[in-house]
């Protein structure tokens, strides 16, 4: 297959979602989107490796599904509506049954979330997927990084930990069946509605991919150079988790595990009681674990009371330093 093949045959689809605000989509030289003056464009973009993110083994459907969840991750994390996407993909070949299941993964989460495809490339090259995804958001509502205040109180959505047990596991499809929570290392769940909703709450927000203390420290640093103290007691595991793994074991997960793609994010304690009303319209579990504080770092209060420092951090990128160029 040649790659104008591979764009016809797998990812071009007629009448798709949003044709309203795609003038010109897959298939020309660029994409033509209509803009709206009374919001703002939110753009996100994420790289998946083979060997990094997910290994060769990984089901084509989970590994196209998981690109565009990790995105439209970050939309969520914005407050912004998804609305379209551009995909990168490179290949060492072009088997036409993984490319079709790829783009059945892809397009089950874009379909749900009203997504079009609107272009993108196809290479030869070790397998590597890259999306591009833009939201919509009110002007002057998207929800940024910089806005937590000290006593704001953290908040986290769902349940940590899961996506880093389960690719620590390398669950098999008996397992999966058995522990369906653990299969977010392949399929985490956007969460747009949530999202979406703490544009009218949230101080500051960020989605969890490295793990909570690296990712808080984001915030919190990006907040003014501030720090944040967490309860280890609050922090949600689900049932899953909690019958295969010590406490200890699924805190270490949780905080620097990664992958878990649930939503961080602060609120003025002002509006606490208004967060139970939040979790019942987004569908989602959401439980405050600590708090914003003055003093920087990632501040853990364990069982006994005791409050020290934790600074494993969380997953990080890294290369090596050619040190005669």
């Amino acid at each position: 297959m040649n790659e104008f093949e591979i764009i016809d045959q797998c990812f071009t689809r007629k009448g798709s979602a949003n044709s309203s605000t795609v003038k010109v989509g897959i298939g020309d030289d660029g994409a033509v989107l209509s803009c709206d003056e009374d919001k703002d464009l939110v753009v996100v973009t994420d790289t998946l490796v083979s060997g990094v993110h997910f290994c060769a083994a990984s089901r084509p459907a989970d590994i196209g599904y998981k690109s565009l969840a990790v995105n439209l991750s970050d939309l969520a994390a914005m407050g912004a509506d998804p609305n379209w996407a551009l995909l990168n993909l490179a290949m060492p070949d072009a088997e036409p049954k993984w490319l079709e299941e790829f783009a059945d993964g892809f397009f089950e989460l874009a379909d749900r979330f009203d997504v079009q495809l609107v272009g993108g490339d196809t290479s030869v090259g070790p397998l590597t997927v890259t999306v591009t995804a833009g939201g919509w958001i009110p002007n002057e509502e998207a929800i940024t990084r910089e806005g937590a205040k000290p006593g704001d109180l953290v908040f986290v959505s769902g349940t940590l930990g899961d996506a880093a047990l389960g690719l620590e596991l390398g669950l098999d499809d008996k397992q999966i069946i058995k522990w369906p929570n653990l299969t977010r290392i392949h399929r985490p769940e956007p969460r747009i509605k949530l999202g979406r909703e703490l544009r009218n709450f949230a101080s500051a927000a960020i989605d969890l991919s490295d793990g909570l203390a690296s990712d808080l420290m984001h915030l919190t640093s990006a907040s003014g150079g501030m720090g944040a103290v967490i309860y280890q007691e609050r922090i949600p595991f689900s049932n899953d988790a909690c019958s295969l793994r010590s406490l200890d074991e699924l805190l270490s997960l949780a905080l620097s595990g990664g992958d878990d793609y649930e939503l961080c994010f602060t609120v003025d304690p002002s509006r606490e009681k208004d967060i139970a009303l939040l979790s019942d319209r987004a569908g989602v579990r959401i439980t405050c674990i600590g708090a914003v504080s003055e003093t920087p770092g990632f501040w853990l209060i364990d069982l006994a009371g005791k409050c020290e420092q934790y600074s494993e951090g969380g997953y990080q990128h890294q290369w090596s330093v050619d040190t005669q160029y």
